[in-house]
């Protein structure tokens, strides 16, 4: 079989276009996204944020609006999570941040609901309000243990 240069250069787009595409998918599932820097950086203090990660969506009303930069510890031993969102964003000072399940046991992320306060949120500030991640196996436990500890004890054998 002769080599054709036509061929060989057919081969090696479609090559480079499943390189480029394997590429692009590999980003595009890692999350990687150009972010503006230097956005409205906000922070909040949570209890309890149950498998939230860093580059969480941050959403308003389901709109994506920013994402978790940092989680740390606060002193007072309570999760600390730094928020980078979109520097055309004017909160109000009683905005509440929620963590928040997409379905049943999907993602966690961070949903903002704006308050009506007239005082404006600024870059550096703290979310005074928030609710902390509500954890599923906690839930069920005090379910089960709520459940039998209210149920009547009986002795084998005794009908009620």
């Amino acid at each position: 079989m002769d080599r054709s240069p036509v061929r060989d250069t057919a081969v090696g787009l479609f090559v480079l276009a499943g390189l480029l595409a394997m590429a692009y998918l590999s980003i595009s599932i890692g999350g990687f996204a150009l972010q503006e820097h230097g956005g409205l950086q906000l922070s909040a203090g949570f209890d309890e944020i149950a498998g939230l990660t860093v580059r969480a969506p941050v959403v308003i009303a389901g709109v994506r609006v920013g994402e978790v930069t940092a989680i740390s510890l606060d002193p007072d031993f309570r999760a600390k999570i730094d928020m980078n969102l979109q520097s055309t964003l004017q909160l109000p000072s009683d905005t509440t941040a929620s963590i928040v399940t997409s379905g049943v046991l999907g993602d966690r992320y961070i949903e903002l609901q704006p308050g009506g306060d007239d005082k404006i949120l600024k870059s550096g500030d703290r979310i005074a309000f928030t609710e902390s991640a509500v954890i599923l196996e906690r839930l069920i436990g005090q379910f089960l243990y709520g459940s039998t500890k209210s149920a009547p004890k009986t002795q084998p054998g005794e009908i009620k």
